[in-house]
């Protein structure tokens, strides 16, 4: 019995002390070097679990029962997001059970949910070290280590994890992934390989082992492993199409035509094959072919309405421009009769109609993309715009006060609005909306600007006339070549009789700038005509009646000729304006009595 009792103690010994029975047989010990910082502390928290474990005790029914209902209230606060008060119960479950593998792994999952990375780690080694079974535990630490750019320790964690969990060879994906991040291709293609070795021939492992050859520059390789996916998949048209791509990609052209026919065959429809030859007969330069294919995959509700609006941008992009303008035209009808109810469609195909002067359609594509989505701003704007340059007043009018329901503090609208009001004859009503709209264009100088010229015609229609002169002066202060402004402040002056000198001034300006123009001229002429320069004033309009077929401007010019004396010829003038239309209201009497009234 003493002598069982002593070979028991003596192989406790050996296995307890192994170093100091070697250094006691006299065996040599590799000399030591001092550990880093982190061994040292990656050393500390395994010895504080290792005493942990050896204090391991059977918990009392109620202390379990407490460490459970603090993990409960933990998990139920994570959830909430409140993650200071989960950390609050699950530490206090800690503090009664540390040894529990669960409650560590929560722990550690909340503290990388706030950020603190140092504690998430310790608090996941510490969960596997207690239940090296569970693979979440292993996820855990690799995501805590790759979102430090620590990804060799997540690869070794996966690594790890399929050693040590039972049936978790597909995580062997995860692992190839991680390398793929890390541009590691040789290892993340050993990682494939095996896990091909594990689960036999699968599509997601040749499709990546392709991408990988692509990032390698072998891409015969790539092509070879395509071929295989379409042997493998004879009915899977993705892989003939991935394969016809990597051909364009690659400018094997011939062959991208061949794959991509073969993906019609398979798919008559298929978008992304039409697509795929429309680019590679537009790199042959063959656009007639390839504007083909385009409307084949634009006629396809199976290419999506932001693809085709990006292809659509495109053309815009371009425009205007001749050789393009038919197939935009024909894509962006194409698009909104296969996508009906889709506001994106009209608007795009409004944008290239205004750009090829299609302004009637493209404002009704715009009003039917407002019926789908009434809160575009910019659509609005593009509609009140085309009505002013179409010259649509009533038009204007609905479509500004339908705008300004929606916009009441856009500037713009009120400006279009005003303008509107005056073009329909009612001043005042376009005097408050100009006056309104201008002080929301307080920050927009060049805006207050356009605001101040509608407010001088506005408030001449009103006779308003210190207010109207103010309004252009202070157009005129910003832009001192305003044409609009020098022309109706010009005139309006003349017809006053008032500021002769400064009218011709403007009006001088004016047509030394623009000299072709008639209306311009008309002006000038008419200022002279007040100043009595009868000559300069006949000067002035037979310049401009080369151009105009204006019954005003005729009309001056028989006033004109005759106060030169010019009976006959003013009188001819007079028949010649009534003809044309646009005359003033005195035409008749001037032809009946052949005199001048004014």
């Amino acid at each position: 019995m003493f002598r069982f009792r002593a070979v028991v103690l003596l192989a406790l010994v050996l296995l307890l002390a192994p170093e100091a029975w070697s250094q006691a047989a006299g065996v040599a010990q590799p000399p030591r070097r001092k550990l880093t910082r982190k061994e040292r502390r990656e050393l500390k928290h395994q010895k504080a679990v290792t005493e942990a474990r050896q204090q391991m005790r059977e918990l009392t029914e109620k202390e379990r029962e407490l460490s459970e209902s603090y993990f409960v209230e933990g998990v139920k606060f994570a959830l909430l997001e409140d993650y200071t008060k989960a950390l609050e119960r699950l530490l206090a479950a800690y503090r009664i059970n540390p040894n529990n593998a669960a409650i560590n792994y929560k722990i550690a999952e909340t503290n990388l949910l706030t950020g603190n990375l140092k504690d998430a780690t310790n608090f996941a080694n510490t969960a596997i070290q207690l239940d090296g079974k569970n693979a979440y535990y292993y996820l855990l630490l690799a995501q805590i280590y790759a979102s430090q750019k620590q990804f060799d320790a997540a690869a070794q964690v996966y690594t790890t994890l399929i050693k040590n969990v039972p049936d978790s060879g597909y995580y062997l994906f995860n692992l190839a992934d991680l390398y793929l991040a890390q541009n590691k291709l040789d290892e993340a293609l050993t990682t494939l390989n095996e896990a091909e070795k594990q689960f036999g021939a699968l599509d997601e492992v040749s499709f990546k082992r392709q991408q990988i050859y692509l990032r390698q520059n072998k891409l015969d390789q790539a092509l070879k492993e395509g071929e295989s996916l379409i042997a493998a998949n004879p009915d899977e048209v993705r892989y003939v199409l991935a394969q016809a791509e990597m051909y364009a990609a690659n400018n094997r052209l011939p062959d991208a035509i061949r794959v991509a026919n073969q993906a019609l065959q398979q798919d008559p429809g298929n978008a992304q094959a039409h697509m795929i030859l429309a680019d590679v007969y537009r790199q042959q330069n063959n656009p007639v072919e390839s504007q083909r294919y385009l409307k084949q995959a634009f006629e396809s509700p199976g290419l999506d309405i932001d693809q085709k609006v990006r292809i659509l941008v495109d053309f815009i992009k371009q425009l205007p421009n001749p050789t393009l303008e038919k197939n935009a035209l024909e894509l962006a009808a194409i698009t909104t009769r296969v996508h009906p109810k889709e506001a994106k469609a009209y608007a795009v195909a409004g944008d290239i109609q205004a750009l090829t002067e299609h302004r009637k359609e493209a404002r009704d594509n715009y009003l039917q993309a407002l019926r789908f989505d009434s809160s575009k701003f910019q659509l609005w704007q593009q509609v009140v715009s085309i009505d002013a340059e179409l010259g649509q007043t009533d038009s204007l009018l609905v479509h500004t006060d339908r705008a300004l329901e929606l916009f009441p503090n856009q500037a713009v609208f009120w400006y279009f609005n005003g303008a509107a009001q005056l073009l329909n004859k009612n001043a005042t009503k376009g005097v408050k909306a100009l006056e309104y709209g201008r002080k929301l264009a307080a920050d927009n100088p060049e805006l207050q600007a356009q605001f101040d010229t509608q407010l001088g015609d506005a408030y001449h229609e009103l006779k308003d006339f210190v207010k109207s002169d103010a309004a252009y002066e202070a157009a005129l202060a910003f832009d001192a070549n305003n044409a609009q402004v020098l022309n109706n402040y010009s005139y309006y002056l003349s017809l006053r009789g008032e500021k002769l000198d400064k009218a011709k001034a403007m009006a001088s300006k004016l047509v030394k700038q623009f000299p072709d123009n008639d209306t311009y001229l008309d002006t000038y002429a008419w200022v002279l005509y007040k100043q009595k320069d009868y000559a300069g004033a006949r000067t002035q309009l037979e310049k401009a009646l080369r151009t105009t077929k204006d019954g005003t401007v005729t009309e001056h010019y028989g006033d004109v000729l005759y106060q030169l004396g010019d009976i006959v010829g003013a009188h001819a003038q007079w028949q010649q304006a009534k003809r044309q239309g646009g005359a003033s209201k005195l035409i008749d009497r001037k032809i009946k009595d052949r005199k001048l009234y004014e």
